[in-house]
């Protein structure tokens, strides 16, 4: 009798793992209907190689100033292993959207290891459809066109798990040590989105701003007390209206203060933490005066967050 085979897949957006992927980064992007919701695909084209010609070389430098490439892929193949090791019944693989590993290359390979059942493990702990809703699609559009039929099991949010806020919490606790949380503005930066985007039902602010109230319980809880603590967005792109405040804006509010971010949607450190938070807002807050200015990492493959992923995934057993 042949034994049910079930693997775990993580989805996320991806980012170049050298200086050469990264115009292939932004044209797979662009050219995402759930991130430039333009319907006719001509058209889309048409403006994602606008956008891909401006932007390519100010990306390159970004990647370049860390190291050459983004740090999701190295950190996401160590997370599989940790979670392998722990949970060897079940196999841990993950899929970027825009970038190797491409989702239909890696089903393909479970379709080979004749699995047939994957949990979808959204790497996004608040719902978006420019991110949640894009990895899920293309999934669906890869087994169709596999005619491969598993059996799915969708983890698609995450943010009110105990776990995962408890989790975060330890990260900022670790980040703060030898310091006296009393006297930081703790910020809590999420990854932005155009209001237009919202306005259209996308709950990502909603979640993120849920997200925050569970946190602050949570931080009470454990006497874990900050001189404020606030929500921001950042990453803000272009002329359209995003949705706000902009965590730039924010740090320069604090001259002659001290501040330490925790980058609330993001799972895995990319350009958006190591470089935006870590040198370009970290300059910007030296220039204005903030006396400390502290970046917590993300929860990247620590043992907690290994930890609630198994909690999540068993949930579902």
């Amino acid at each position: 009798m042949e034994t049910s085979k079930e693997a775990v897949l993580l989805l996320n957006m991806g980012g170049p793992n050298n200086l050469f992927e990264v115009e292939t980064f932004l044209d797979n992007m662009f050219n995402d209907p759930h991130i430039l919701p333009i319907k006719n695909n001509f058209l889309r084209k048409m403006a994602s190689n606008f956008i891909v010609s401006r932007r390519a070389e100010k990306s390159k430098k970004i990647y370049a100033a860390l190291g050459g490439q983004s740090p999701m892929t190295q950190i996401t193949f160590s997370l599989t292993q940790k979670l392998s090791k722990l949970d060897p019944d079940r196999l841990y693989v993950y899929a970027m959207r825009y970038t190797p590993p491409y989702t239909l290359f890696v089903l393909e390979d479970l379709q080979r290891q004749n699995i047939d059942s994957i949990v979808l493990f959204s790497m996004y702990p608040q719902y978006s459809t420019t991110t949640s809703l894009s990895s899920m699609s293309e999934v669906y559009h890869a087994l169709k066109k596999l005619n491969y039929k598993p059996t799915i099991k969708v983890i698609e949010r995450f943010y009110q798990d105990r776990a995962f806020n408890q989790a975060i919490i330890s990260s900022i606790k670790q980040s703060i040590q030898g310091f006296d949380p009393s006297e930081f503005v703790l910020i809590f930066s999420a990854h932005g989105l155009p209001q237009s985007v919202i306005d259209k039902g996308d709950p990502y602010q909603k979640e993120c701003e849920e997200n925050i109230e569970i946190l602050k319980t949570m931080l009470q809880e454990q006497n874990l007390l900050f001189k404020e603590v606030i929500l921001s967005y950042q990453s803000k792109v272009g002329p359209l209206k995003w949705i706000g405040p902009n965590t730039c804006d924010i740090v320069k509010n604090y001259k002659n203060g001290k501040v330490i971010i925790y980058p609330l949607s993001f799972t895995i450190d990319n350009s958006e933490t190591r470089y935006e938070l870590c040198i370009q807002y970290k300059d910007l807050a030296l220039k204005t005066g903030v006396q400390d200015y502290i970046v917590c990492p993300c929860l990247n493959d620590t043992q907690e967050f290994v930890a609630t992923i198994l909690g999540l995934v068993n949930s579902k057993a």
